[in-house]
């Protein structure tokens, strides 16, 4: 009986809350179940940021491996080979040149129709005089008026070959020609096509070397005047755009970066 008494006692002591502290527990528990909502939906959040970070990086090998396939695609070309051609004829010839009129079956078997201009070739003489400044030479430059292009051009010297000639002997008969210079030393610098989508010249460049002066004895139709310039001023006149002769363009950068030479504008 004590202890049912005892029972009794510590349940009339129990406080019962008041009203204000029922609305205190209440929002409580509104407050906790709002934050656990609050980290549910942070959760997700993360997972989504994690699950979009995820397809990026597996959509991103795709790219890498398609560009690499490009890059393999130019080093190494899966088609090589020339063209057959069925049917072949003269559009046009004169002491240059001639334009021909091809029916061709292209390497990768499309059949198409190609007009282009046939020439026996062309070479390019890069001829210079060290002196005490290996890495800026004196360089053998030339200016004459050119009616295809409109204007007067510094160029380098160079020639058309003559049928059958060999590069290097055309490069030693037009340098002594245009100039009057031989030189001791020669060698094959770059060979390159000017404009390959129409045009079938192929340019040899030459360095020449060990220059002997002589006497210029340049075709009737041809003007011509030569000097020595300093290949640090012949890039300076690249740079201002003075210079716009293709071949010319071509020689001259390939043979300053051979050099070492590090031009500054």
């Amino acid at each position: 009986m004590k202890a049912r008494k005892s029972t009794s006692q510590e349940t009339a002591e129990t406080p019962l809350p008041q009203a204000g502290e029922a609305i205190d527990a209440a929002q409580a528990d509104t407050a906790s179940a709002s934050q656990q909502a609050a980290k549910k939906k942070t959760a997700a959040g993360k997972a989504a940021g994690k699950a979009a970070k995820t397809v990026a990086k597996k959509a991103a090998p795709k790219k890498t491996a398609a560009a690499t396939a490009k890059r393999k695609t130019l080093k190494k070309p899966a088609k090589a080979g020339t063209a057959r051609i069925l049917d072949s004829t003269v559009a046009y010839e004169g002491p240059l040149f001639r334009v021909m009129h091809d029916h061709l079956i292209e390497p990768d078997g499309r059949e198409a129709h190609r007009d282009v201009i046939r020439h026996n070739g062309s070479v390019v003489i890069l001829a210079v005089d060290p002196g005490k400044k290996k890495k800026d030479p004196w360089v053998v430059v030339e200016r004459q008026y050119r009616h295809a292009a409109g204007q007067y051009l510094w160029e380098l010297p160079a020639g058309k070959l003559d049928a059958g000639e060999a590069p290097i002997d055309g490069a030693k008969r037009e340098l002594s020609e245009e100039t009057g210079y031989q030189a001791k030393k020669w060698t094959p610098l770059v060979e390159y096509f000017a404009s390959p989508g129409f045009l079938g010249e192929s340019m040899k460049v030459f360095l020449a070397e060990g220059l002997v002066a002589g006497d210029a004895h340049p075709e009737e139709d041809e003007s011509i005047d030569f000097r020595l310039v300093r290949l640090s001023e012949i890039l300076k006149m690249v740079d201002k755009g003075k210079i716009i002769d293709g071949k010319t363009l071509t020689s001259v950068l390939l043979y300053a970066r051979q050099l070492g030479v590090k031009h500054k504008k």
